[in-house]
């Protein structure tokens, strides 16, 4: 590892990370080092897109990460699974591509970040993607780098699925990314010829060759190395030994939502009492660092399926099913394994008073019940339903001054007086879309029965059974200067430091309306043109 050192360092090789890398390596004047403590992405598990039900509960390429207990949720500790490896949590995640709600961004400028409005981030959505869905038209691109298509084989309860969303009021959309985010889809995911298109398979594969992109897999990243303010490496492990990898000119945190804090704090830039609790050197006192925490919380509804080709099942059939299915996708990359579970969206307003979706729901495939952790005998379906701008605000601290051991994550669920009867709400507005004509030869008797009528019933199983969709965003905020909470600025340069910039989910001020993949695409494609000192966007 004795190097001379890189012109730019990008710790975290997820989502973002591989983004920035490939971004910035494609000047071949410059030298880019990559670094990721987990391993390779090679294992079928990421390919075959139904591999990451079982990679996820065998612990593979995962973080089994949890939250400090909730009181909002009785006391429960929650579950935060974190991909571990090339591609980061793209490797591990469904798959559902979606951009939210063109408001959010218009919000985040509208708080004081220019350059963050919808009209100016749609061209980085744009680029990043190779649509099959709608090829390129005003909202989509083609020719970039991450695949989205359509599902090549869906289970048929699908389809009935979005059918009776519209018989119980909530129409189809024909683009959820596009002029309409309102209404029911089939889900755009993030494949390219029926495997997954983890963010290592669209950035990093095509470019493995370049020799002026050094990545460094298996290395675990400790602290920032500093001359003053002034960031100039990172300390690193690998294999046992420390290493220190220099950076002449910038340091990049793509970590993510827990990663990034965490990282900033174990290299004394944070709230300084909290630093000082941990022995650590207050190299910059920003009391956001780990603060305004927030992530989607979800229902997990579930039913038994009266056919068992509504879904994927524990049964004789159901395992033949899925041997079938392996040996159809190794021969033509089509077939149950192609599925992402999470096969349909739809996005609905849980009352009259709500300008624009505040609830997202998913469909899935199976029955799903505690992430796939307690298993039911015969087949199912499922469906997710998802508060999508939660007023909870929670923190990430540090467990240990080293950044190896998990931070104490604290999301704070149901902490706000708003969101429990929201979310209700929403669960009152999904039930009888489930109970509609269209579903009623697919969908049976419901595991934990609740009734549409009974908002104390909905309410005692949320705090009971409601979890994450694993979606934590927000704890390096961007905002100015003046801002005492914000931690990075409208360039993703954190406050008061010199050298370093931060480029995940943890940097959006408020969270996305939907899930928040593709977004954490968006945020690296801004951050490498603002890196090199790019304002002319070029169009896909």
């Amino acid at each position: 590892m004795a190097m001379d050192g890189f012109d730019y360092i990008v710790v975290g090789a997820g989502s973002a990370g591989c983004a920035v890398a490939a971004r910035l390596s494609e000047d071949a004047g410059v030298s880019v080092a990559l670094v990721e403590a987990g391993g390779e992405d090679k294992s079928v598990l990421i390919r075959a897109p139904m591999g990451f039900a079982l990679a996820a509960k065998i612990g593979k390429h995962v973080l089994r990460y949890q939250t400090v207990p909730q009181a909002g949720l009785d006391g429960r500790r929650g579950f935060q699974p974190r991909g571990r490896v090339l591609g980061g949590s793209s490797a591990i995640n469904a798959m559902i591509y979606c951009r939210g709600h063109r408001s959010d961004y218009d919000g985040w400028a509208a708080a004081g970040n220019p350059g963050w409005d919808y009209a100016s981030v749609l061209p980085y959505f744009k680029r990043t993607e190779d649509s099959e869905c709608f090829g390129a038209n005003a909202w989509h691109g083609q020719g970039g780098p991450l695949g989205v298509s359509w599902l090549r084989s869906p289970f048929p309860s699908t389809a009935a699925f979005v059918e009776a969303c519209a018989a119980a009021g909530l129409p189809r959309t024909p683009d959820y990314n596009g002029e309409q985010q309102e209404g029911s889809s089939p889900a755009q995911v993030t494949m390219r010829g029926g495997e997954r298109c983890s963010a290592a398979r669209a950035y990093l594969e095509p470019i493995r060759s370049r020799r002026n992109l050094a990545i460094f897999s298996n290395t675990a990243t400790l602290r920032l190395a500093f001359d003053g303010r002034r960031v100039t490496g990172i300390h690193v492990v690998r294999d046992g030994q420390p290493a220190v990898l220099a950076a002449r000119r910038e340091v990049i945190l793509c970590a993510g939502a827990y990663g990034s804090p965490q990282l900033l704090m174990c290299s004394g830039i944070g709230p300084a009492a909290a630093l000082r609790e941990h022995g650590i050197d207050v190299v910059q006192d920003l009391p956001g660092v780990g603060q305004n925490l927030q992530d989607h919380i979800t229902a997990s509804l579930n039913w038994r399926a009266r056919r068992p080709d509504a879904g994927f099942g524990m049964s004789p059939g159901g395992a033949l099913a899925i041997w079938r299915g392996i040996r159809q996708w190794r021969r033509e990359r089509r077939g149950c394994i192609t599925s992402n579970v999470a096969e349909a969206v739809g996005f609905l307003r849980s009352d009259a008073t709500q300008a624009i979706p505040d609830i997202e729901l998913e469909f899935l495939s199976a029955i799903v019940d505690d992430h796939n952790r307690k298993l039911h005998w015969g087949h199912g379906v499922g469906l997710h339903v998802t508060l999508l701008r939660p007023r909870s605000r929670g923190q990430v601290r540090l467990a240990s001054s080293d950044a190896r051991v998990a931070p104490l994550i604290d999301p704070r669920y149901f902490s706000h007086p708003g969101d429990l009867p929201q979310l209700v709400r929403g669960v009152q507005r999904a039930l009888p879309i489930m109970d509609a004509a269209p579903l009623a030869p697919w969908r049976g008797a419901m595991l934990t029965p609740i009734r549409a009528d009974d908002p104390d019933g909905i309410a005692r199983v949320l705090r009971d059974s409601a979890d994450t969709e694993y979606h934590p965003v927000g704890t390096c905020r961007m905002g100015p200067a003046g801002d005492s909470g914000a931690v990075v600025d409208a360039g993703l340069k954190v406050h008061g430091i010199d050298g370093l910039r931060v480029a995940d989910a943890s940097i959006m001020p408020t969270i996305t309306g939907g899930n928040t993949n593709a977004p954490t695409f968006m945020i690296a494609e801004k951050c490498a043109d603002l890196v090199r000192g790019i304002t002319q966007v070029a169009q896909p």
